[in-house]
């Protein structure tokens, strides 16, 4: 169906479109295909082309996105990857995010997407026991970071009487976060004029959890030698280990000396959901910021995380921008305007001040359907399930001779690796038995290291992924690791010179 312009994109007809690339997205999910690197560089030759001239028109893009782009996609999704904690969205976040993109391509207005965009927020707020905080959406962890901390420094500079957000830092200034903490952390401090180096690195016990006697002794020094506080940075699961640090010795600290405390939740928040972890989370509800990725254990496709404060104004006074005619212009306060007639009579909920994005998708529609469709009983039972999957992966390591545990489990994420006697280099052992993994292309974690040694490091997470996937791994780990065993041994047995027989 062709619309009435003479422009030549096709903009209808979208019920036949997406049922065709929905089938070859249906293919693609049964993951029957190889990885792109094992098919050959056919698809690449079939995409490098010149810019065209003159277009194919869209049955042609759909057919080369049916039978080229999307069979040569990523491994993210698949059941057995582990390595990133992202995954592929689920179905509910795939509609939520399409219709968006065609109904309400910026999240502003008085739409049914700038309302779900704060009824979603509330609805995370309850669901994680945030009473009294107030969101806004972004893009990922890195940017909802940033958010935090911009919020922490307008704080602790207003303290001493300086607009930050208006007039900059005049000062030296510090963030109290462990080596465990996101490395985001560091640059959410260099963005924000603070100086990466502003980071303090605080130790951490043998679980890899910040040391509050530690951060006490940094933080005074650091005020001491005239430094300001600005933020100390707790993690309520960390990416390497999914550790979480003792948010209620931490915020005794902080509140001992009167400094904002901001938790990343970015992977681990939704695991308070789960009834045997949530005590670990003591504490947490009486920070002053707290992250979320819904990207990751929630479900969403990659582009959603979201910031939590307790004032939504200090990030309006830290990130507003300055109004412009052709925008805010459009709605004068007090005119004609106030009485809403029409979803452009106003912007809706000014997101664009609470942080450094204008033009943004509405997100919060994506998280209103998958809270939507399987409830919060549906996200804890998927968190439980994920949990026990690493818990696992940890009895097996425990038990089997040929296994080594390096870590005890908090959340979703086994430290583990494969040991075998009279190895000299372990580390080395478990790198060239991850590549082989890697490149057998069903089950894929990541490596990390944990005390000095390396881990084979699965984070089971993605809505697809079952206890069959736990076991698959360990089944994999011990196979390959056998495997590489016998072939060195092998090839370090002397040969027989026959010609001396």
């Amino acid at each position: 169906m062709s619309t009435s312009t003479d422009d030549a994109a096709q903009t209808g007809d979208l019920e036949r479109s997406l049922a065709r690339i929905g089938a070859a997205l249906d293919r693609f999910l049964r993951f029957e295909h190889p990885d792109p690197l094992q098919s050959g560089a056919a698809w690449r030759e079939r995409l490098q082309q010149p810019v065209p001239r003159t277009g194919v028109g869209l049955d042609q893009v759909e057919r080369e996105l049916a039978e080229t782009v999307i069979p040569n996609g990523s491994v993210i999704p698949k059941p057995g990857f582990t390595g990133f904690i992202t995954t592929g969205g689920t179905t509910a976040s795939t509609l939520a995010s399409t219709a968006a993109s065609v109904a309400s391509p910026q999240r502003y207005g008085l739409t049914a997407f700038n309302f779900l965009e704060e009824l979603s927020l509330e609805w995370l707020a309850q669901m994680f026991g945030l009473d009294g905080f107030e969101g806004v959406y972004s893009s990922g962890g890195s940017t909802a970071n940033l958010l935090a901390l911009g919020a922490a420094r307008q704080w602790a500079f207003e303290r001493v009487g300086r607009d930050p957000g208006a007039e900059g830092v005049d000062r030296p200034a510090a963030i109290f976060a462990t080596a465990e903490a996101h490395h985001t952390v560091q640059r959410a401090a260099g963005v924000l004029g603070l100086g990466r180096r502003a980071v303090r690195i605080v130790a951490t016990d043998a679980a890899g959890r910040m040391d509050a006697q530690d951060l006490r002794r940094s933080l005074e020094a650091e005020v001491r030698a005239g430094v300001l506080p600005v933020a100390i940075v707790a993690t309520a699961g960390t990416t390497n280990t999914g550790a979480i640090d003792p948010l209620g010795q931490v915020l005794d600290v902080a509140r001992a000396h009167d400094v904002w405390l901001h938790v990343d939740g970015a992977y681990g928040l939704p695991g308070i959901l789960d009834d045997r972890k949530a005590h670990l989370y003591e504490g947490h509800a009486a920070a002053d910021s707290v992250i979320v990725d819904p990207h990751k254990w929630l479900g969403a496709a990659v582009g959603v995380a979201a910031t939590f404060v307790k004032d939504r104004s200090l990030l309006e006074r830290a990130f507003t921008q300055t109004p412009a005619d052709y925008l805010e212009g459009n709605v004068e306060p007090g005119g004609e305007q106030t009485r809403i007639e029409h979803s452009m009579d106003d912007f809706g909920i000014p997101y664009y001040d609470y942080g450094v994005e204008l033009s943004a998708p509405p997100r919060g529609v994506v998280v209103w359907a998958l809270v939507r469709e399987i409830g919060v009983e549906g996200l804890r039972d998927r968190v439980r399930r994920h949990n026990d999957m690493a818990a696992r992966v940890a009895d097996a390591a425990r038990e089997h001779p040929n296994l080594e545990l390096l870590v005890e489990p908090t959340l979703s994420i086994c430290c583990f690796r494969y040991v075998a006697p009279g190895t000299l280099d372990l580390d080395e052992l478990n790198r060239r038995l991850h590549r082989r993994l890697v490149r057998e292309n069903r089950n894929l974690p990541t490596t990390t290291r944990v005390n000095g040694k390396l881990a084979l490091r699965p984070c089971f997470i993605g809505a697809r992924t079952g206890l069959a996937e736990a076991d698959s791994l360990v089944d994999d780990v011990l196979r390959i690791g056998d495997r590489l065993v016998s072939e060195s041994l092998a090839l370090a047995e002397p040969t027989t010179d026959r010609r001396h027989t």
